[in-house]
């Protein structure tokens, strides 16, 4: 085993030790410490900070958008690549103060599938089934690393459902991407009994304890952790005023309708708004037409009070954050499960994801 050092972390006064195998967050996520972070592959930035006390620290590869030479000479690191080989202290630039210390230890254990169905023609309902013994918890929101067999990959992907405490299950809304490796496996090759080696959970994109009224606004398979939000909302807070703005492209890439319009029966204060921007010339269609952003800004005025959650596709993420706080929510109660690409910029992506605020 190679040697430990002591991070510290400040405002908040936290120190954990770090393996120099680990990234500072991995090790971090182990010890039950929750730092914001997103697609822990170096891409998003998610986790920047700042080292205020020690040099010796070195990263995996990371893109540089994500972390420019310029501010890795002032400072600047990325928690999900650095590996630190001296004690430091490093500040966090971006943290929640009510989730940080309320982190589940990490676990690893193995997923069998009961099923694998298309809810659209290019997204997978999976459901694992986890070992009884294995008490896997999780806070809706959240999502684990699901390794690929024979590859030596994972994907990170998000839970739809509550808890696995009682149905002994976990279930994933997962787009499926032309030739993507996961997408392939998952449509081709993934039956029924299969085994899936699973580490988690990780994440931040759950529900804060608040009486603020909800806005969520999501699109493509970043229904996953908002519908887990959603149904934990139902059990705990059923009287809280929610409004879920979805955006789709036709009517055929909407999914889970029959649960999400019945979820009123259980949330009198519930809306559900689905859009499409691109309906077909076919489709039978009398709701909202346009992009989910322009959707929101013609239903919502004053967003001051709310809490928002956004979950999708980087440039939607991009332009609802902009336009929520246009709207007056703060900016500290933004927030949004960005899924975005794994591989090499001219590959095909497949899901990942940068969960902050």
């Amino acid at each position: 085993m190679a040697d430990k050092h002591t991070v510290r972390f400040e405002p908040v006064g936290i120190e954990i030790e770090v393996d120099e195998s680990q990234t500072v967050l991995r090790a971090a996520a182990e010890q039950g410490i929750m730092l914001m972070h997103g697609c822990k592959e170096g891409q998003c930035a998610a986790c920047k900070s700042f080292l205020l006390e020690g040099e010796d620290v070195e990263h995996d590869s990371y893109s540089t958008f994500a972390l420019p030479d310029s501010e890795k000479d002032e400072g600047f690191t990325l928690l999900c690549r650095a590996h630190v080989y001296e004690d430091v202290t490093i500040e966090l630039l971006n943290y929640d103060e009510e989730m940080i210390r309320s982190g589940l230890p990490i676990q690893n254990t193995i997923g069998t599938v009961v099923s694998n169905e298309s809810v659209t023609h290019d997204i997978r309902h999976l459901v694992l089934a986890v070992p009884p013994d294995a008490d896997f918890r999780f806070f809706p929101g959240q999502y684990v690393d699901i390794s690929i067999p024979g590859s030596g990959d994972s994907r990170s992907f998000s839970m739809a459902n509550i808890s696995a405490k009682e149905s002994g299950q976990l279930e994933f809304i997962i787009k499926c991407y032309p030739d993507g490796v996961f997408s392939g496996y998952l449509a081709n090759e993934l039956s029924v009994g299969d085994e899936l080696p699973i580490s988690g959970p990780f994440g931040v994109f759950t529900l804060r304890d608040s009486q603020s009224d909800l806005v969520f606004v999501g699109g493509g398979a970043g229904m996953a952790p908002i519908l887990s939000v959603l149904r934990s909302l139902a059990e705990r807070d059923p009287n809280r005023k929610a409004t879920y703005y979805y955006g789709a492209r036709g009517k055929r890439d909407l999914c889970f309708e029959d649960e999400l319009r019945a979820l009123k029966q259980e949330l009198p204060n519930f809306t559900y708004v689905p859009a499409l921007s691109e309906p077909a010339d076919g489709d039978d269609w009398d709701g909202e037409v346009g992009l989910i952003t322009d959707v929101v800004r013609k239903h919502e005025q004053d967003l001051r009070r709310a809490d928002a959650y956004v979950c999708g596709p980087p440039p939607m993420v991009e332009a609802a954050i902009e336009l929520l706080g246009e709207l007056g929510a703060p900016s500290n109660r933004i927030f949004y499960d960005k899924f975005t690409s794994t591989g090499e910029p001219d590959t095909t992506p497949v899901t990942g994801r940068a969960s902050t605020t």
